[in-house]
């Protein structure tokens, strides 16, 4: 059924028109639709104009079955989504006691009064279900209507996103409209581009009636998504072993099936070698440490991260030698193995990885121009520097940069993964 349902997504907000809030909704709902079977037709990014919103729900209700709106039913006199697209649709705005209640109840527990304007939120289409939000004051709304369905949800995608997955999946799952399970199966890749991955698995797909092969790239990373149109041409086995003959040709550009990050990847490996890690970082400022800590559990492998930005910053945290900055400069070979080395020491961990270099705009030399980065990595068995020259803008560096150490640290456990099993085992800590 789902393969014969058209969706428009609508973001709504000023902040998001103007670029002054990335629409991260969008990714989000793409990526949420797409693993159950559907491809959004449309994605409209709509000011928070009483005028427009009527005009362009209008005519995305016309052409879709399904309209999922997210943005403007908070509070505020610029929350107008649910007035606007309310006389879009001819229904009328009813007052529930149960939101109220619901309401009040949230502040209750926050210990504030509710304020007077948090009252608008009260009212929901009149012939629509509430979705409940236990994260914030604004309820989504549910609506059948004419054959189609509106879903329209808050803004903020700490209540946005639990309220997608556990009230809204579920609902579109008994309308026949989500399967039960994921629709595609996802081979992830990092290290190479898009046009080297497709070159290396093309030759899997030929012949392969059904199939339908996807390929997007990000941050150093470029995703295969494996799908079919007919179950009985390519069923899920088919698809499993397309993956697998995927995974023999990419070799080590391999990362997994699914969408584990990077990072996930290291930490089940360290974790397995029961060893722990520690980062520094210049010109990534956190990005490495926060690719780590946002895994749960990852206290049991992750035991710290240093940003020494500034050259002293190196000396007196990470003891790199002051006479190696001065002889070799802050970016160079030298410097990423001494910070590498100076976390595992500062931290007391096994496993050291680094990042310094010159994110831009500014910075750089002749020999050593913007982009010029060099990670260094320490562990049981050998200490290795590695330089990368990039060449995007300062967000996009700092961003590969993060990537490219991971991937690194990725490849290099794959490589001597016997010889750290080895070494631990010779330690007494690691049991083969």
């Amino acid at each position: 059924m789902s393969s014969n349902i058209r969706v428009e997504t609508i973001t709504l907000g000023d902040e998001l028109l103007l670029g002054i809030r990335e629409n991260t909704h969008l990714t989000y709902l793409g990526n949420q639709l797409a693993h159950h079977g559907l491809e959004p037709a449309a994605n409209l990014v709509i000011r928070d104009n009483p005028e427009d919103i009527r005009l362009f729900f209008s005519e995305a209700w016309k052409r879709s079955d399904l309209v999922i709106t997210t943005g403007g039913l908070g509070p505020t006199t610029d929350d107008i989504t649910r007035e606007n697209i309310a006389q879009a649709l001819g229904e009328e705005l009813v007052f529930d006691p149960v939101i109220e209640t619901a309401l009040k109840d949230r502040f209750k527990q926050l210990a504030r009064p509710m304020p007077e304007i948090n009252l608008r939120q009260c009212y929901r289409l009149g012939n629509s279900e509430i979705l409940e939000n236990p994260y914030g004051t604004a309820p989504g709304i549910w609506l059948k209507k004419d054959n189609k369905i509106l879903v329209m949800l808050p803004g903020p995608a700490r209540e946005m996103h639990p309220m997608f997955e556990e009230q809204v999946i579920p609902r579109l799952q008994k309308e026949g409209i989500f399967p039960e399970i994921d629709c595609y199966l996802q081979i992830r890749t990092a290290g190479i581009g898009e046009s080297t991955v497709a070159e290396k698995v093309e030759h899997l797909f030929e012949g392969k009636k059904g199939l339908i092969i996807g390929y997007c790239a990000h941050a150093g990373m470029v995703d295969i998504r494996l799908s079919s149109l007919d179950s009985d041409s390519i069923n899920d086995q088919d698809l499993h072993n397309l993956a697998d003959a995927c995974r023999d040709a990419l070799g080590e550009d391999f990362v997994c099936l699914g969408d584990r990050t990077i990072a996930e990847v290291i930490f089940r490996e360290v974790r397995n070698l029961n060893k722990t890690i520690a980062v520094a970082e210049s010109c990534t400022g956190g990005l490495l440490s926060s690719s780590f800590t946002e895994i749960p559990g990852i206290s049991k492998v992750f035991h710290g991260g240093a940003v020494c930005y500034h050259n002293d910053a190196k000396v007196q945290m990470l003891d790199v030698p002051e006479s190696m900055i001065e002889q070799h400069g802050a970016v160079s070979e030298e410097v990423a193995i001494a910070m590498a080395t100076g976390a595992c020491e500062k931290y007391g961990a096994d496993y050291g990885l680094s990042v310094t270099g010159f994110a831009g705009p500014t910075g750089g030399t002749q020999v050593l121009p913007v982009g010029s980065i060099y990670l260094g990595y320490a562990s049981p068995v050998g200490v290795w520097a590695k330089k990368i020259q990039l060449r995007g803008d300062r967000a996009s560096n700092r961003r590969r940069a993060a990537t490219a150490a991971l991937d690194w640290m990725r490849r290099k456990l794959r490589k001597y993964k016997l010889e750290e099993v080895f070494a631990a085992a010779e330690s007494g800590e690691f049991n083969i």
